[in-house]
């Protein structure tokens, strides 16, 4: 055997070596959606609405996801929540592999693990029971406990959350706002390492919408609770330290904002920065305004530079070149 061979050999090893001892995607995360598909099938016709979606959540996070109507974004929430199953890829939530899972398996962890909150606040309430009654009916469910305790947990979420006076009301007794902030503590009872809303203001008017969105803030503070909130709201998307764009099944792009303290007024202010989504598979969404204002069609032209990629249209055909 030549040198040269015991080297390349020796390297390969040494490559192989080091992709086992590389931490696994996502391993830190609480929610790691890797390469994620859903494929429905209507008609005969196959609609994939999520086409290997990737996303990290860590614990602890508040966060938005927003995109078009159409852009899978339900289907995901749908799949976080355990409504749904992924037709392929990985897709793991506080350590649960939601396409492992078995139908008990998957009814403990919407009732352990995940809360969820729905847009239309009919979905949300029992309308036979008072809000001290729809917050423990999780807890009655799930078994353990004592009624006193219970009790407690009930009224110590309604305080939280600013609504202790509809306690004994029933949700036609409710307005709107109120609706939805109960509905926060009833997914909340459990305790659960994340809660899910899908579009919970989008039946609100602005000034509401912001005390639902404040009750979800006041829960990520004081209790920990991990939320992934679906909005058309740009108020609520603007609020939230970061928002996730999905564009035809990915993610598309990434809003980053801080508060940045001037040094010499000490005034505080919020900078957001903008980024473009890199997945599993190297694939980058451009930007329609960017490709389109370049004429960006079909193909682009790539140069690895030593700091940077450089994109550019594809060069024109050079002028009287011969044709076949």
């Amino acid at each position: 055997m030549t040198s040269s061979t015991e080297t390349t050999l020796a390297e390969l090893e040494q490559r192989a070596a080091a992709r086992r001892d590389r931490p696994s995607y996502g391993h830190d995360a609480l929610i790691a959606c890797d390469r994620l598909v859903r494929i429905f099938s209507t008609d005969g016709v196959e609609v994939q609405a999520l086409q290997g979606l990737d996303l990290l959540v860590t614990e602890g996070e508040l966060m938005a996801l927003v995109g078009a109507s159409g852009s899978g974004k339900s289907t995901l929430m749908n799949i976080l929540a355990g409504l749904d199953v992924p037709t392929a890829g990985s897709a793991k939530v506080a350590g649960c592999d939601l396409l492992a899972m078995g139908q008990k398996e998957r009814l403990r962890y919407r009732r352990d693990v995940v809360g969820f909150v729905w847009q239309q606040t009919s979905r949300n309430l029992l309308s036979y029971l008072t809000a001290a009654q729809n917050i423990t009916l999780p807890m009655q469910l799930r078994g353990g406990g004592r009624n006193r305790e219970r009790a407690a947990r009930a009224e110590a979420l309604l305080e939280m959350l600013d609504v202790a006076d509809c306690r004994d009301r029933r949700p036609a007794q409710m307005s709107g706002g109120q609706q939805q902030r109960v509905a926060i503590a009833v997914a909340l009872a459990n305790n659960p390492s994340v809660l899910l809303a899908d579009e919970p203001t989008g039946e609100l008017d602005s000034a509401t919408g912001e005390q639902v969105f404040a009750a979800f803030r006041r829960a990520n503070e004081e209790l920990g609770t991990t939320i992934v909130i679906v909005t058309h709201d740009q108020a609520v998307a603007d609020e939230v330290r970061r928002t996730v764009a999905i564009r035809d099944g990915r993610t598309s792009s990434e809003v980053l904002r801080r508060t940045e303290v001037d040094a010499a007024t000490g005034k505080e202010s919020q900078v957001a920065r903008e980024y473009a989504m890199l997945d599993r598979a190297g694939r980058l969404q451009l930007p329609a305004e960017y490709t389109e204002a370049l004429g960006m069609e079909h193909r682009v032209v790539l140069e690895l530079e030593q700091d940077h990629i450089g994109v550019w249209p594809d060069a024109p055909k050079e002028q009287g070149a011969s044709k076949e």
